[in-house]
Formats: structure tokens, sequence, C-alpha cells
């Protein structure tokens, strides 16, 4: 399993390095293998194609600085998401920019999903919660995380937790309940 690893992080490096020098989508799975002194077919044992590959950096990584935390409230863990990207936002930033099947804008949303649902039941509590609720606010936040990370003058992560927390605590406050219960239907 070592070597395996070793393999997986020599083409993640790989993809990296050609990231900054050229779009992803002039990339292609013989440029990775053979920027590391390795053949298509070892590519090809380890990852379905080269969109699995940013997914697995992103599941490795992230996930690595996640193990064994015993995250306090959802916001700490939108936290250290939020510290992880900022400090690979060179290679966070294209990736999001990728289209595909497979390309990471919908791994990620697939990732933020729980999150996002368990939010959404807190924010809509005490009345029903519909998947097009779930849907709504999770594609907002979705959003709101690609916009950040596409801007190259991103602010800092805790500002970015501070006004994602001040647009849920609104709609919280004022916007849900305000609306359902005014009669304005405007």
């Amino acid at each position: 399993m070592a070597n395996s690893n070793i393999t997986k992080r020599a083409l993640a490096n790989a993809l990296k390095e050609l990231m900054v020098e050229m779009p992803f989508e002039k990339i292609n799975v013989a440029d990775i293998s053979g920027r590391c002194d390795m053949n298509r077919k070892s590519f090809y044992y380890h990852f379905k194609d080269k969109y699995d590959l940013v997914n697995w950096i992103f599941d490795t990584e992230f996930i690595a600085i996640a193990r064994g935390k015993k995250f306090e409230t959802g916001w700490d863990f939108m936290s250290d998401l939020c510290d992880y990207l900022y400090a690979e936002r060179e290679f966070y930033r294209k990736a999001v920019k990728i289209e595909g099947q497979n390309a990471f804008p919908a791994h990620f949303r697939e990732m933020l999903g729980q999150v996002i649902e368990h939010y959404v039941r807190l924010l809509l509590q005490g009345q029903e919660v519909q998947e097009f609720h779930i849907n709504f606010f999770g594609d907002g936040f979705v959003c709101a995380f690609m916009r950040w990370m596409k801007d190259k003058d991103a602010v800092p992560p805790e500002e970015f937790i501070a006004l994602l927390k001040s647009c849920i605590h609104q709609a919280a406050v004022k916007g849900v309940s305000g609306y359902q219960h005014s009669g304005n239907h405007r």
C-alpha cells in the first residue's frame, strides 16, 4: 500500500506542476505520467482519469488535515476546510473551473452535502424541510465557495467564514421565518 500511495502522490505532484504551466484541458494522462517517468498504464492502474486524480488530491490532502479531529461544530469543520483551500488556492482556483462529468465542482458539492443538509435543518428548525430547501441553500453555499476559490484576491478564510455565517444568520432570523409569516409574497 505504501508504494501505491507513493505512486499516487507522484502523479498528484506532477498534475499540480503541470497545472501551473498550462490549462487543465490541455493536460493529458501521458503528460502527467511522463512528468514522473511512468507510463500511462501506471496512471490508469490508480486513477480512472485526470478528473479522478484532482478529486483524490482534495480527498487525501483535506482528509489528512481533518483526520482524527473532533469538530465541535460544523463551522469548525468549515474553518479547517477554508484554511486548506486558501493555502492551496492556486491549485483550487484552477480546479473549480474544470468542467466535465467527474469534475471537481460536483465532487466538492457532494462532499459538502451532508454539512449543508445539517445547517439547513438547523436553519429551518420547526419547519418541514424538503429536498428543495436543502438544494436551494446547498447551491448558494457551494456557489459562494466556488466564487471565493476563483477569486485571485480572495478574502482570508476567517473573513469568508464570517460572511457565510452572517448570510445564514440573516436568513434564519429575518429571511425564512419573516417571509413565511408576514404574508408578503411579492
